[in-house]
């Protein structure tokens, strides 16, 4: 047994490597098509270029693995029984469990690979790229616009908002600037439209506007208006392409570069902090009933229920210490306790678990986030730094403390601590899930190659393609419907798994059943029995005529 699970193995190898390689160069050169113009003849190293493109990779092979498995998978089961070797293998009393046996153990092997993976190697890669993104976007700050966000353009002193930006030609729509640069007053210039690029010495930004306003407000007089209206206007911003630099690994985490451990600790942390808002939600609640205070109806119809939590994250990382694993890079040390003497539920300043009450300047583009990129391929997404909770004591015993404002302000806190917590069991749970993917997919795959040993290259690219963007699509809606709170991340994002698992259990229950011989099962037998499924199925809707049967 020991050469045909070397065999076996063997004719898996091949295709794996191929559909890995040829599936992560197409979704990359996608990716590049769409960064190289911004990137190319900028004025930044093309050691830089050449690290941006590289830390790519490692997102794109997260999407592609699970998928290269199912290819690998079709392809050689479809192989193997279009050449009779499984009709032989039967002849000679090898069992089709016996068969599958080595291909489950290396499933298995690549699923704790992708663990792994997803832990450690990914969060790092989309770290040091979040941080190369925001260094190229010191030297090139068109490189970080995004339309329908406030951008800041120079630090503190402009900002930029356009409805639409058009990477080809740089134009611009519907924009609106609102400069800070002078201390005595407050300007704000609304143009139709407008194009931007850099001077000649790539360091200043020129900005050209058409058919719009200007309007200036002093700051000691807040009730003087000056309007100016313009066909043309040219803003020039110096020095803000200055020469590229790379900056050391002090950037601020999204909970895509983070690892496990280091989520499930601000899991634990939203948790506390959401239980110590709902405890004064409640409380204050109590208290306004009793007094008589009058609410909206939003308050007496918020949604007290503890947030539901596998911890599977938790299990993961006690696994890791028991083992003996030290806290790698990825994972930060806990953050400081608050200062003893600060109210319940209070955090310091820049507390990095306060997590929800932004600065303005916080609706700027993110550094980390992958222009176009799927939300749940891994690509890096970086939250932005928050300014600490703002936060409201009730007090136990006098309703003349309380008031609606300081009620709403606890509901705010917990939602938005329920909000942190969806976000990053989501993410634990998508880095589980995406992994074991690759098992469930040999599963799937091997009953349908026996199934149709003469679907080819067909059979292998269509079932494939079809299958997985079921499965895109089954986790990309859970990540919506448990971001809405809908339901728990653990149900939303294991939905699909189980759902082809079940598929594949059933499909195994009934591998016995395929044709001896391979001149059946190709492409045609699959339509055909997917037409009579369908009829079937219309039959049972009463929505064509049953069969006539001969008396």
């Amino acid at each position: 047994m020991k050469i045909l699970s070397r065999y076996v193995l063997k004719e898996h190898l091949g295709p794996l490597t191929f559909s890995l390689t040829a599936l992560t160069s197409l979704l990359l050169l996608n990716y590049i098509a769409k960064q190289f113009g911004n990137l190319v003849g900028k004025g930044i190293p093309w050691t830089a270029v050449a690290e941006f493109f590289l830390l790519s990779i490692p997102f794109t092979v997260a999407l592609t693995l699970p998928m290269a498995v199912l290819v690998a998978t079709l392809h050689a089961f479809s192989r193997l029984a279009a050449e009779n070797e499984v009709t032989a293998l039967k002849a000679s009393g090898v069992n089709m469990s016996r068969l599958m046996t080595p291909v489950l153990i290396a499933a298995a092997g690549v699923t704790v690979f992708m663990v792994i993976f997803n832990d450690q190697i990914l969060p790092r890669t989309n770290h040091q790229l979040a941080v190369l993104q925001s260094d190229i976007a010191q030297k090139k700050p068109t490189f970080a616009l995004r339309e329908q966000v406030i951008n800041e353009v120079s630090p503190g002193k402009l900002f930029l908002r356009a409805n639409h930006l058009d990477e080809a030609s740089n134009l611009m729509r519907d924009v609106t600037i609102y400069d800070l640069s002078d201390p005595t007053r407050r300007r704000t210039i609304y143009a139709d439209s407008g194009n931007m690029a850099l001077a000649k010495n790539q360091s200043d930004l020129l900005m050209t506007l058409y058919h719009g306003t200007m309007q200036d407000v002093p700051v000691t007089n807040p009730s003087q208006l000056q309007r100016l209206f313009f066909n043309t206007d040219l803003v020039t911003v110096k020095g803000v392409a200055n020469q590229f630099q790379k900056s050391d690994d002090a950037q601020s985490k999204g909970n895509r570069e983070m690892s496990i451990c280091e989520m499930q600790h601000q899991v634990a942390q939203g948790r506390a902090e959401y239980m110590r808002a709902r405890t004064d939600f409640l409380k204050g609640l109590k208290i306004a009933r009793d007094s008589g205070i009058k609410l909206s109806s939003d308050v007496y119809t918020t949604d007290t229920r503890v947030p539901s939590s596998v911890s599977l994250g938790g299990i993961y990382c006690g696994l890791l210490r028991k083992l003996g694993v030290p806290a790698l890079a990825a994972q930060s040390a806990p953050p400081p306790d608050p200062p003893q003497g600060s109210p319940q539920g209070s955090l310091p300043q820049g507390s990095p678990q306060a997590g929800v009450a932004t600065p303005p300047s916080a609706t700027q583009p993110q550094a980390g986030a992958k222009p176009g990129g799927n939300a749940w391929a891994g690509s890096p997404v970086v939250q932005p730094p928050v300014a600490g909770r703002i936060t409201a004591t009730i007090a136990p015993s006098s309703g003349a403390q309380m008031t609606p404002s300081m009620l709403e302000v606890t509901r705010i806190n917990m939602a938005d601590a329920r909000t942190l917590i969806n976000g990053d069991e989501i993410e634990i749970h998508k880095k589980f899930a995406l992994a074991v993917a690759c098992f469930v997919f040999v599963m799937l795959g091997a009953p349908i190659a026996l199934r149709f040993p003469r679907g080819g290259v067909g059979l292998t690219l269509g079932v494939s393609l079809f299958v997985f963007a079921l499965y895109y699509i089954g986790l990309t809606a859970g990540a919506a419907v448990a971001a809405q709170g809908l339901l728990p991340p653990v149900i939303a994002m294991w939905a699909a798994n189980v759902i082809f698992a079940a598929v594949a259990l059933i499909l195994w229950w009934r591998m016995g059943n395929e044709g001896s011989t391979a001149r059946g099962g190709d492409m045609r037998e699959v339509f055909s029995n997917l037409r009579e499924w369908i009829a079937r199925m219309m039959r049972a809707a009463h929505l064509l005529p049953q069969r006539r049967t001969a008396a």
